[in-house]
């Protein structure tokens, strides 16, 4: 009797854990009862769609073209504060767009950095944007604390800057992916502080910005997560907190005009320690590096240094 009333409780939490650790099923664009396709779309090599948006000078007619990749939480539909001016003066054609599993853009199962790039890649082939590379401005960009590149001090000093609720959600995230979706559903200890409502992950500057975005419409925000929480915003932790194929001091210079690659950091920053981009720039001689002392995460959104950011990376 005990036997089975064990082995059938050992059932109930073997069917409960599969339950809690396997992602709900995504609601893809188009599908039945799943959102409807709005926006233009391409059809890549694995028959996944990309979703993307055209804005500024026309694309035959512009002299300078760049691909907005948006960041976490974001879409194609994220408004940079540029001058229609500064777009005409420069003669710039943006073009963005929904990576996987954001927005109205199909989700990617086995999304990996790698799957990003190549992502990227195949959509300007496919829009004919151009065969090169002539410049990047990564703007805050990511940083992995797992990254063999980094003294074993500096990211350990960095990664515990963050919140603690971070620490742990980026903990599971690198070393048990497979539960990261329980854990980021459960209630019983807080997850991501940014989507539990914790505004201490904000810097000064960060709370400033978002006080004036909150007085703009946004459009199409609704439509950034509506595929499934798991598709978009899970899938890019641990894709990112996951083991990397490459190490970024590995990384040749891949501009073939010799053009600089630019990062813009904000010192300010309390979500990506200004530390480790900082160390990462001084490693590699054609990175030019921006510290920006009283910035923050969301310098891209002040028009002054967006538009600096713009000028440094064409006019140089």
């Amino acid at each position: 009797m005990y036997v089975q009333v064990a082995l059938a409780m050992v059932g109930g939490l073997l069917g409960w854990a599969y339950v809690a650790t396997k992602p709900p099923p995504a609601k893809v664009c188009g599908s039945p009862g799943g959102p409807p396709v709005t926006s233009p779309r391409v059809k890549l090599s694995d028959g996944r769609h990309l979703a993307y948006k055209e804005t500024g000078i026309p694309k035959e007619e512009a002299k300078h073209k760049i691909i907005v990749v948006h960041g976490f939480d974001s879409s194609k539909d994220l408004n940079l504060p540029v001058s229609q001016e500064l777009i005409e003066e420069l003669r710039i054609y943006f073009l963005s767009f929904d990576r996987a599993g954001y927005g109205e853009s199909d989700p990617h199962p086995l999304r990996t950095v790698k799957s990003e790039a190549f992502d990227i890649q195949e959509l300007a082939d496919i829009l004919q944007i151009g065969p090169k590379l002539s410049g990047a401005s990564l703007v805050v960009p990511f940083v992995n604390y797992w990254w063999p590149c980094f003294p074993a001090n500096l990211s350990k000093e960095a990664f515990k800057m963050l919140l603690v609720q971070d620490q742990w959600a980026f903990r599971v995230a690198h070393y048990v992916p497979w539960l990261f979706n329980w854990w980021m559903t459960q209630k019983w200890f807080p997850s991501l502080s940014m989507l539990a409502g914790n505004m201490a992950v904000f810097s000064r500057p960060d709370l400033e910005i978002l006080k004036k975005l909150a007085e703009i419409p946004s459009v199409g925000q609704e439509k950034i997560r509506q595929q499934g929480l798991h598709e978009s915003l899970f899938r890019d932790i641990m894709a990112g907190y996951g083991k990397w194929e490459f190490d970024p001091l590995d990384i040749a210079n891949p501009s073939p005009n010799n053009r600089s690659v630019h990062i813009w950091q904000g010192r300010e920053d309390k979500i990506i320690p200004f530390q480790l981009n900082r160390y990462i720039s001084a490693k590699l001689p054609w990175i030019r590096y921006h510290e920006v002392p009283d910035a923050g995460h969301f310098l891209i959104f002040d028009s002054s240094l967006c538009e600096a950011i713009l000028r440094e990376m064409l006019l140089e």
